[in-house]
């Protein structure tokens, strides 16, 4: 039996197209095995987000030619797409495709064991105006399942490669993210977690469709408990989002919204399309119609540019919106964006002193967050033993407003909603005592 095996780098949405291609394998009769074997096939799902990302790739592309040279190599995702003939270059590569045209991968393959010839499937994406169809009906990871629903972004921050690796907005047919969210469901998913390059954009460019829309559509799949939106921009928190987040059940109370830096002339470098005090109002607005709502963003540290006094008042900023979470990033040089060019670049130290001094404020905010809780009973789906001690009968699963809670559980409860009360809590992670399992005929709203 013909073998392949996988390796991803990068992001959910990476993720998401490694599990797709996998699919397209299967159903050609591969057995799927560990990166670290001798594979008959190996596929590398690359990153480009930083120049780390390429030099990764490039190591995962030589480790799997060591591995096995007799292999077929296939090269794909964001850093195949900006760099193909980079990575040609690399002895042993024999194909590379970027990040479309993966549902033909198959028939690559075959002929390449025909020709023997390597195979440079990579074409401008900036051309591409249609959404690749590839279907994923389950994941190894068995409580959350993740939906795409649009592809590439239009927005061309200046520090951001993106566009330029996964092209210009698309979204998937209404009808299909329907379709799929009611397979996923019918397979036992009760989360659904809708992603993207640039989620919160999706239907601007479908006539009388909007993202309010499709969570109205995805509200109605029965049996579906759990809707969660991996990332939107403040400026995509329209008043008919919020009223869908304010009158649906489903909807989780967390959403991941990145700021990238809490100063408005650092914003206006970064070619983000917001201020301080507009993102403040959708955040303020987002708190009144969900109390308790958990509020996750991203930041960048050190962009050309950012004065001491930049990085204080955003330092402020963010500890007035009070997050739950920040996920921090030095700002790294991407070459070929218009920051790398940029004059006034930012001191490593200094970026690093600014980077620990965020992440203790996160982890701050994180356990101010928690303790909110204590002595409350959330509902959390299970999603696995606990990694810290496997064999203790304890359990790790998010709440609907991402509090991951560890509390004594059994097996069978994985993937199940249940209701668990905070008994202690934590910066990452939460203590908290089962109260029972809601049966899943009690998840149908009827």
């Amino acid at each position: 039996m013909a073998t392949v095996a996988f390796h991803t780098l990068g992001c959910k949405v990476n993720f998401y197209d490694t599990e797709a291609i996998w699919q397209l394998f299967k159903n050609e009769g591969y057995e799927q095995v560990d990166f670290e074997n001798t594979a008959d096939v190996y596929v590398i799902n690359t990153c480009t987000v930083t120049n780390t990302g390429d030099k990764k790739s490039r190591q995962m592309i030589r480790r799997a030619i060591r591995r096995n040279p007799e292999a077929i190599v296939a090269v794909t995702g964001c850093y195949a797409q900006t760099s193909p003939a980079e990575i040609m270059a690399i002895p042993g590569v024999d194909m590379v495709i970027g990040t479309q045209d993966r549902e033909k991968i198959i028939p690559l393959v075959k002929q390449f064991e025909q020709d023997r010839q390597p195979i440079n499937a990579v074409r401008n994406i900036m051309k591409t105006r249609q959404f690749e169809e590839l279907d994923v009906p389950d994941f190894a990871d068995r409580t959350r399942a993740f939906l795409k629903i649009q592809e590439g972004c239009n927005n061309f921050c200046t520090f951001c490669i993106i566009p330029w690796s996964r092209g210009l907005m698309r979204s998937r047919e209404p009808q299909s993210v329907i379709a799929q969210a009611e397979q996923l469901v019918a397979a036992g998913y009760q989360e659904i977690v809708l992603t993207g390059i640039h989620t919160g954009g999706y239907g601007e460019d479908i006539e009388d469709y909007s993202l309010a829309k499709l969570l109205w559509d995805l509200d109605k799949v029965e049996g579906l408990k759990r809707i969660r939106i991996s990332s939107i921009e403040a400026s995509q928190i329209t008043d008919e989002v919020i009223e869908v987040l304010k009158s649906s059940d489903k909807m989780c109370r967390h959403l991941h919204i990145p700021l990238q830096a809490g100063d408005d002339q650092v914003l206006a470098r970064m070619r983000r399309k917001y201020t301080t005090a507009e993102f403040a109002r959708k955040i303020e607005r987002l708190h009144e119609i969900m109390p308790d709502v958990a509020i996750t963003t991203d930041v960048i540290v050190g962009f050309p540019g950012e004065t001491e006094e930049m990085f204080r008042d955003g330092y402020k900023f963010m500890e007035q919106m009070k997050f739950s979470e920040m996920h921090v990033f030095p700002y790294s040089k991407r070459t070929g964006t218009p920051a790398a060019r940029m004059e006034d670049q930012v001191d490593e130290e200094i970026k690093n002193a600014r980077v620990h001094e965020l992440i203790d404020l996160s982890e701050k905010m994180q356990l101010a967050y928690a303790q909110k809780f204590v002595g409350e009973v959330l509902e959390v789906i299970p999603e696995r033993a606990y990694k810290g001690a496997p064999d203790s009968g304890l359990y790790m699963g998010y709440s609907d407003n991402y509090v991951q809670l560890v509390f004594q559980g059994s097996e069978d409860m994985i993937g199940q909603v249940c209701r668990v009360k905070v008994t202690e809590a934590g910066v990452n992670e939460s203590k908290g005592q089962l109260v029972r399992v809601l049966e899943a005929a009690n998840v149908v709203n009827l």
